[in-house]
C-alpha cells in the first residue's frame, strides 16, 4: 500500500468507525425508546380497556338491582335476571356471562351451546385453565383476568380482557370482556413503525458515512494531486538548484586551477628547463640554476598549499579530524588571514555528539556565510558562535556590515542564491534557518534539535 493510500485509509476507516459506533448507539437507543413507547401505549390501552370494562360491569349490575336486591331466589327472579343480561350487549363483540360457582355455564348469548355445561376443567390455546382462573378471581371479591377466548365475529381464539364480579346471594359469577386483537393490532402497527424509523435513520446514517467517505476520499486525491503538483515543481526547482550549485563549484574550481595551479605548474616548468639548460653550461652558470631549483621548491611549496586549500574547500578534513568547533575556529583564523577582518570566534556547551551530517551542514553555513560577508557587508568587525545546549546546537554568525533587504532578493530567482542553499541545507536536517538584515550589520542563525 503507497503512502497516499494509508494516509487517505487512516483518514476514511476513524470516520466510518465513529459513524458505525454512532449508528450502534443510535439503533440501541431507538430500540430502547420504541420500547419503553410501546410499553407506554399498551398500558395506556388496558388502563382505558379497564375503566370500560368497570363501567360495563356496573351497568349491568345496576340493570339487575332491583331484582337482586329484592332478595328473591326463586327460579322466576333468576330467569328474569338472565334474560335482561343476555339482553345487554356492547359493540360487535360484546355480552355478559354467568356462571355458578362451580363452573356450570347458566347463560352465555354469543355460544348460547355452552349453557349448561360444566366448563370448570375447560382449557384456552395456552393451556390454562380458563374458566376455574376467572372463579378463582370472582370468589377473591372480583376483579380483572387475562385470558383466550373464541371471538364470536371471527371464530378465532385471541386474547381477552375480562372482568368477573360474585352475586354471592344467587351463587353466581358475572363477567364480560373485552377482546384485545386490536389492541395488539394497534401495538404490531407501532412496532412496524418504529422499525421503519430505525431502518430509515441507519440508511440516512448509512448515506451521510458513504457521502462522508467519498467526500474525504475526493479531497484526499485533490489534494494529492496538488501536492504532487507542487512537489514535483519544488523538485524541479530544487534539481535546477542542485546543478546551478555544481556547475558553479565546478566553475569556481576550474579557476583555482587555471588561475592559481596551472600558472604556477607552466612557471615551475619553464624553470626546470632553464635549470637543466644551466647544468650543461658553464660553472657559473651551475650555480644559477641551483638558484632557480631553489626558488622552484618554494613554488612548489606553494602550489602545495593552494592543493590543499582547495582540497579543504570541496571536504574539510579538519572536521573529521578535530570536530565541529576546533574546524569553525581553524576556518574563523583562516578567513581573518585571508580577508584581513577580524573574526571573533567562542564556543560553548558540547557539539561532540553531532551527527556527521550535521556537522557537515553547520561548517558549510559557516563556509557560505563568512563568504557573503567578504563579498558583499563591507564589515569591520565578524562573531562566530556555536552554543551547544541539552536540546540542541545553534550556530549564530554576526556582522556589522551595510546589510540587505532580504524580501527583495528572495523575488529574484538569480540572486541570493547562497542564501537559499543554507535554507536547504538545514531543511536536508530537519533544522531551522533565521536571517535577520538591517542598516546595522546581518544575523545568521542556524537551530538544530538534538533531542536531550
Amino acid at each position: 500500500m503507497k503512502l497516499r493510500q494509508k494516509v487517505l485509509f487512516l483518514a476514511i476507516a476513524p470516520l466510518i468507525l465513529a459513524l458505525c459506533a454512532i449508528a450502534l448507539a443510535v439503533r440501541h437507543q431507538s430500540a430502547l425508546l420504541a420500547g419503553q413507547q410501546k410499553a407506554a401505549i399498551e398500558q395506556a390501552y388496558l388502563a382505558s380497556k379497564e375503566a370500560e370494562l368497570k363501567h360495563y360491569v356496573a351497568l349491568a349490575s345496576h340493570s339487575i338491582a332491583h331484582l337482586y336486591g329484592s332478595g328473591r331466589t326463586d327460579a322466576a327472579t333468576l330467569d328474569e335476571a338472565k334474560r335482561i343480561l343476555s339482553s345487554l350487549s356492547f359493540g360487535d363483540d360484546g355480552y355478559f356471562f354467568v356462571y355458578d360457582m362451580q363452573g356450570n355455564s347458566l347463560m352465555h348469548p354469543r355460544q348460547p351451546e355452552l349453557v349448561g355445561r360444566n366448563l370448570v376443567d375447560l382449557k384456552d390455546g395456552t393451556g390454562s385453565p380458563t374458566i376455574r382462573r376467572l372463579l378463582a378471581r370472582a370468589r377473591a371479591g372480583g376483579g380483572l383476568e387475562r385470558y383466550h377466548w373464541v371471538k364470536p365475529s371471527t371464530h378465532q381464539e385471541v386474547a381477552k380482557l375480562g372482568y368477573v364480579m360474585p352475586l354471592t346471594q344467587w351463587g353466581w359469577m358475572l363477567g364480560t370482556g373485552i377482546y384485545l386483537d386490536d389492541v395488539e393490532r394497534a401495538l404490531a402497527q407501532i412496532d412496524a413503525q418504529q422499525r421503519g424509523n430505525i431502518q430509515n435513520t441507519m440508511l440516512w446514517i448509512a448515506a451521510i458515512a458513504i457521502l462522508s467517505a467519498l467526500a474525504v476520499g475526493v479531497s484526499g486525491l485533490a489534494l494529492n494531486v496538488s501536492e504532487s503538483r507542487v512537489a514535483d515543481a519544488k523538485l524541479k526547482a530544487l534539481a535546477q538548484r542542485v546543478v546551478e550549485s555544481q556547475e558553479e563549484e565546478r566553475a569556481r574550481l576550474s579557476r583555482d586551477l587555471h588561475d592559481g595551479i596551472s600558472q604556477w605548474l607552466v612557471s615551475i616548468k619553464l624553470q626546470i628547463e632553464a635549470g637543466i639548460a644551466r647544468l650543461s653550461a658553464q660553472p657559473p652558470q651551475k650555480e644559477k640554476a641551483l638558484a632557480v631549483f631553489e626558488h622552484t621548491a618554494e613554488q612548489l611549496n606553494k602550489v602545495l598549499g593552494e592543493v590543499r586549500r582547495i582540497s579543504h574547500n570541496l571536504r574539510p578534513a579538519v572536521l573529521d579530524d578535530i570536530g565541529l568547533a576546533a574546524a569553525l575556529a581553524h576556518l574563523a583564523a583562516e578567513f581573518e588571514q585571508g580577508s584581513g577582518m577580524p573574526v571573533r570566534f567562542s564556543a560553548t556547551g558540547s557539539t561532540d555528539r553531532l551527527a556527521e551530517t550535521v556537522n557537515t551542514v553547520l561548517f558549510r553555513i559557516s563556509q557560505e556565510a563568512l563568504t557573503n560577508i567578504e563579498r558583499h557587508a563591507g564589515a569591520s568587525h565578524i562573531a562566530v558562535t556555536l552554543a551547544g545546549a541539552p536540546d540542541g546546537v545553534t550556530l549564530t554568525i554576526s556582522d556589522d556590515g551595510t546589510g540587505f533587504d532580504a524580501a527583495d532578493i528572495a523575488r529574484h530567482p538569480q540572486r541570493g542564491i547562497g542564501l537559499r542553499n543554507m535554507m536547504e541545507r538545514m531543511d536536508a536536517i530537519g533544522g531551522r534557518f533565521e536571517l535577520h538584515s538591517s542598516a546595522d550589520g546581518t544575523v545568521v542563525r542556524a537551530h538544530i534539535d538534538t533531542g536531550a
